[in-house]
């Protein structure tokens, strides 16, 4: 997906996000997923949640494709790079 250019969306905080990230990716922590919805929706591509394990990107998957925004748990951000 990332390669058909999907937006990588790393819910971690702030501060976990600035320690290492996915290059191309988007800092949106998890507790704040709710109220960017229309950001996230204007990216107008398919979406990658991840953070440090996939436990957190799993709630925003859920969160999203509730919302009516189609995206994937990518798991740990790390993973991305392999």
């Amino acid at each position: 997906m990332i390669k058909d250019g999907a937006q990588v969306i790393d819910v971690r905080s702030p501060e976990e996000f600035k320690i290492g990230h996915f290059e191309s990716s988007v800092n949106i922590p998890l507790n704040t997923i709710e109220n960017n919805i229309n950001k996230i929706k204007s990216f107008n591509k398919d979406i990658v949640v991840v953070c440090a394990s996939g436990m957190r990107s799993g709630k925003a998957k859920e969160i999203l494709n509730s919302k009516g925004i189609t995206s994937v748990n990518g798991g740990s951000w790390s993973n991305l790079k392999k």
